[in-house]
């Protein structure tokens, strides 16, 4: 990448026009963890949290996330998406449990944003839920693993 796409000549933002580009299947996959006292994870397992269901009120806060992106991100075009996918893998070694959004479509431009806004929604969410009880929590780790489709082809994380 040599330039800034979002910039035009004279240095204005402005949204990318992808009119021309091809309607190509594209794939975005981004991963982060959330890193919580032992007991907190504890009540996570157990779904004993009194807010509730953690991970699947996150899943949930994830897929909206996604969905909404364009209006949270103001340069980027809102999308069709053709799927949203918010898993979560609890690590009872580190405390920490890891979420990664898988975003679909079938479209102009790539869905690397929307998996990050999933992604970071999700663990928000998680703490929102737990915050009672461990304000300590740290949200870490938050990237881009995987864009396929379109012009640029794929990317994967080292």
């Amino acid at each position: 990448m040599s330039t800034l796409t979002h910039f035009d000549g004279q240095g204005q933002a402005h949204m990318v026009d992808v009119a021309d580009k091809a309607h190509t299947h594209r794939v975005g996959i981004a991963g982060g963890r959330i890193h919580m006292l032992p007991a907190t994870l504890a009540l996570v397992q157990n779904g004993t949290a009194k807010k509730g269901d953690v991970l699947g009120i996150a899943r949930i806060a994830g897929i909206q996330a996604a969905k909404k992106t364009s209006d949270l991100i103001p340069l980027c075009h809102p999308l069709a998406l053709t799927r949203v996918a918010v898993t979560f893998e609890l690590d009872d070694t580190t405390h920490s449990i890891a979420c990664m959004a898988t975003v679909e479509t079938v479209g102009q431009t790539g869905v690397e944003m929307e998996a990050l806004t999933a992604v970071q929604v999700a663990l928000l969410t998680i703490y929102d839920m737990c915050k009672a009880v461990d304000r300590g929590m740290t949200i870490t780790d938050v990237r881009l693993l995987e864009k396929h489709g379109g012009k640029s082809g794929s990317y994967v994380a080292a």
